[in-house]
């Protein structure tokens, strides 16, 4: 089969190596204790950069053009790497199935996701983040970071499951999430997959946590099976799903794959971004203050709701900017399914292809002083020049991340209901560490909590 070529060929692409590579263990090493700073500075080295992992060669797809080629063409740049080892959390959900098991599954869950079905299952989020904030005390130190993930786990679960699981449960699967976030990574970077097969007490404990999380969630399909009723929640839809040509459905242990995936994304996620929101917020005074007088503006007192989102631009332009600075997906990979063509190189079958969120949102040539938040980037007459491809924290192509507007939805609610009521600030000599795990967590925060 032939080399495929990028969509653009009269210009001359940057192919470089990146530098410091050791000996049997390539970069590796720079992955596991710097991999933010690391992949950020990889695009000043070519437009494609070569890196070792372990004894194999791979390429960081570091220009937008090339990035949006790959996602584009999952028939040549296949789903792998990364996404083998999530595999042992999400089955072949369809944030990791491949060809016409993913085409089927995308066809069959889409439709869950419509704009009227994201409206029914974020009713009740900004009750759950009143409900939860209302507990809070004027002059309390919380970490946000941990708050955000509890509230999370508690919108997740009522969004796929609307009732069903008592609060310990809830509890259960958060602290599982937390235990199993942190092993995918270390999972992700071992060039060998030797750590992973022996009994450590991590290893352990990660295999104990995977098994229980995905229990919990077949005995809610099993009790769900049994009934006829519509809850009106995502668990429901997805057991009714139909292909509208061949009338196929999701069987039980695929409908359990896509739950786990949708507690990952929906809870750990969405809390990080938030996390990292309320911090920038609490750091910048006028952008906050900005935030809070719309809030203001648009709710007069309100608790919102998803007919409210529309009058809160500023505050999406918030959101949308703490994407950029910390985007969740911050690095994944393709495989390559046949040899290739690539920025003028041509690659072999069976190539590890990176990209990087982070590292795209984080390079000067694409974002002016990227380092510093700007709201602005995304008013309309400055968005139009951003670069296409360049904004990436849901990826692209048939591969997208399928629940990105209910995490925008959810996200703007819950950031209108605090700041419509609290002002968080950051406690003193309290600095912001990011943590690249399964996705970009914002690591704790305390915040002290002030009421307005």
């Amino acid at each position: 089969m032939p080399a495929t070529k990028p969509p653009t060929t009269d210009r001359s692409w940057r192919i470089g190596t990146a530098p410091g590579a050791l000996p049997l263990l390539g970069h590796v090493p720079a992955l596991w204790r710097r991999p933010l700073e690391f992949l950020a500075s990889l695009p000043a080295h070519g437009d494609l950069v070569e890196v070792r992992l372990g004894p194999s060669r791979a390429y960081l797809a570091a220009h937008p053009e090339l990035v949006r080629h790959v996602l584009l063409n999952p028939r040549i740049f296949d789903k792998g790497g990364v996404f083998d080892k999530a595999r042992q959390l999400l089955g072949n959900s369809l944030s990791v199935s491949r060809g016409d098991e993913h085409r089927f599954q995308r066809r069959l869950i889409q439709p869950a996701f419509h704009t009227t079905k994201i409206a029914a299952y974020t009713t009740a989020v900004a009750e759950d983040t009143r409900t939860v904030t209302d507990a809070w005390q004027d002059g309390q130190t919380r970490d946000i970071s941990d708050a955000m993930h509890a509230l999370l786990m508690r919108v997740a679960a009522r969004t796929l499951f609307s009732t069903g699981l008592d609060e310990n449960t809830v509890e259960e699967a958060r602290r599982c999430l937390q235990v199993v976030s942190h092993g995918i990574y270390k999972r992700t970077v071992a060039p060998l997959g030797i750590m992973e097969r022996l009994p450590t007490p991590g290893n352990r404990a990660y295999d104990h946590a995977n098994a229980r999380l995905r229990q919990i969630v077949a005995d809610m399909i099993a009790a769900r099976r049994g009934s006829d009723a519509d809850h009106g929640d995502l668990l429901s839809t997805l057991l009714r799903a139909e292909h509208p040509e061949t009338g196929a459905k999701l069987d039980d242990g695929q409908v359990l794959d896509q739950v786990v995936t949708f507690l990952v994304a929906g809870s750990e996620t969405t809390a990080s971004t938030l996390a990292f929101v309320f911090h920038l917020m609490g750091t910048l005074p006028e952008v906050e203050k900005r935030v809070h007088a719309e809030v203001d503006t648009a709710l007069a007192g309100r608790t919102p709701v998803y007919d409210d989102l529309p009058a809160l631009p500023y505050t999406r332009n918030v959101i949308t900017e703490a994407l950029r600075l910390y985007p969740p997906s911050w690095m994944a990979m393709r495989v390559t399914a046949q040899e290739a063509e690539l920025g003028g190189r041509l690659i072999p079958a069976g190539t590890m292809i990176l990209y990087s969120a982070y590292a795209l949102h984080h390079n000067p040539a694409l974002f002016p002083d990227p380092e510093t938040f700007d709201a602005g980037r995304w008013e309309d007459a400055r968005a139009a020049q951003v670069p296409r491809g360049a904004l990436l924290p849901f990826g692209a192509g048939s591969h997208k991340c399928i629940g990105d507007v209910l995490a925008l939805t959810e996200t703007a609610l819950i950031v209108a209901t605090v700041a419509a009521r609290w002002r968080l600030r950051p406690v003193p000599g309290s600095r912001l560490r990011p943590e690249p795990k399964a996705t970009l967590e914002a690591g704790p925060l305390p915040m002290v909590l002030e009421r307005r």
